[in-house]
């Protein structure tokens, strides 16, 4: 399993990092997990394509985490000119979300004949499924949204990637993670406390929580970023924009 961070910011872009978007590959199958509104810029960047992906997985609602698939969309539809099918997978609301999002962005959407076929499949937390090769689980936590947040746990049947959402603590990260080969997990503030985010000083608290053999810290504001230094000496990983990870 070899994971791409394509975007490791918040929702504002601190540091200068895209919003989140995340590349799985294994067994020549990929699977996008989130594609905020402003991940494709940094796609492009580092020179991916989408015919290389089979499904994306959204986390949650918020424009930082799925608002850029129109931009996706469109791409698969007019640059690439994609033939082969594509689903996408995320908490219920998102296909009523996204139907919404695509028309505001290019209207005419509802109409669009595509090339391709593409499905929304709505999942409800602690529920599994199977997604271009790999299992699926999705696991519920806290982060205010008008509908379900969750964090996204996925294996190939030899490795385990796991992602925390945006969420505060709570003891469902415990299971999320568990022996997971690479978890990535938010923490979005330094020393403050931010509702329904986690800082550091609660993420250090409860590191011995978490059995991952690797932890990678995402979604930082400046804040944040300025522990960066402890986090590390804590034995955390820092992500960013085009780093690459085999598991």
């Amino acid at each position: 399993m070899k994971v791409t961070i394509v975007g490791s910011g918040d929702a504002f872009g601190s540091g200068g990092r895209a919003h989140t978007c995340f590349k799985i590959v294994s067994g020549g199958l990929g699977v996008i997990v989130d594609f905020g509104a402003g991940s494709i810029g940094s796609w492009k960047k580092l020179g991916l394509r989408f015919d290389s992906i089979d499904a994306v997985v959204i986390s949650h609602l918020h424009g930082d985490h799925f608002g850029g698939l129109p931009f996706l969309l469109y791409d698969c539809q007019f640059v690439e000119q994609r033939t082969k099918p594509l689903k996408i997978i995320g908490p219920p609301g998102l296909k009523e979300k996204l139907d919404a999002v695509l028309e505001t962005s290019f209207p005419g959407s509802k109409s669009m004949v595509w090339r391709f076929p593409w499905t929304v499949e709505e999942l409800l937390a602690r529920r599994k499924t199977e997604v271009a090769g790999f299992s699926l689980e999705t696991f519920e936590v806290v982060h205010m949204t008008r509908a379900l947040a969750t964090g996204v746990r996925l294996s190939d049947g030899k490795s385990v990637f796991a992602y925390s959402g945006d969420t505060a603590w709570t003891p469902a990260l415990i299971d999320l993670s568990e022996a997971a080969d690479l978890f990535i997990v938010e923490c979005f503030s330094g020393a403050e406390p931010t509702p329904n985010h986690m800082n550091w000083p609660t993420l250090k608290a409860n590191l011995p929580e978490l059995s991952a053999k690797v932890v990678l810290v995402t979604h930082m504001s400046e804040s944040a970023m300025a522990f960066c230094g402890e986090m590390e000496q804590a034995g955390l990983v820092i992500a960013y924009d085009g780093q690459t990870i085999d598991c």
